[in-house]
């Protein structure tokens, strides 16, 4: 399995952005996927995850309201949709992959990650 995220970029302080994650070489509906950041000199953290199905969600306090995770397993795709971005969001922003798909809040259990994807909040 592979992941690739894109669409990150360069933003102003309040500005929207849509990330996108595409999985190869496996079928997205066997999954849990999640999106983690990780910023310069910082451990990587938790973003947002869902469950196989995109019934289920869970964020990270920080985003909670200004993000959202989607996914469309029929195009193998996870989106993360920004919102009133911060400069504390400047980050690069990874893809992951949870082999339980029913187990989206195990944190721990995301094992699989794509390159990552930057996104820069200016002030």
């Amino acid at each position: 399995v592979q992941l690739q995220a894109s669409g990150g970029g360069v933003v102003q302080t309040g500005a929207s952005l849509l990330l996108s994650c595409n999985l190869s070489g496996g079928t997205l509906s066997s999954f849990a996927m999640g999106w983690f950041r990780q910023a310069p000199g910082r451990e990587r953290e938790f973003v947002a995850s869902i469950d196989w199905s995109g019934t289920m969600t869970h964020y990270a306090d920080s985003v909670k309201g200004r993000f959202t995770i989607s996914r469309d397993n029929a195009k193998n795709m996870v989106y993360l949709r920004m919102g009133s971005l911060r400069p504390g969001d400047t980050a690069d922003y990874l893809c992951a992959a949870n082999l339980h798909p029913y187990d989206h809040r195990n944190i721990d259990g995301f094992n699989t990650w794509g390159q990552g994807t930057q996104v820069t909040v200016s002030s």
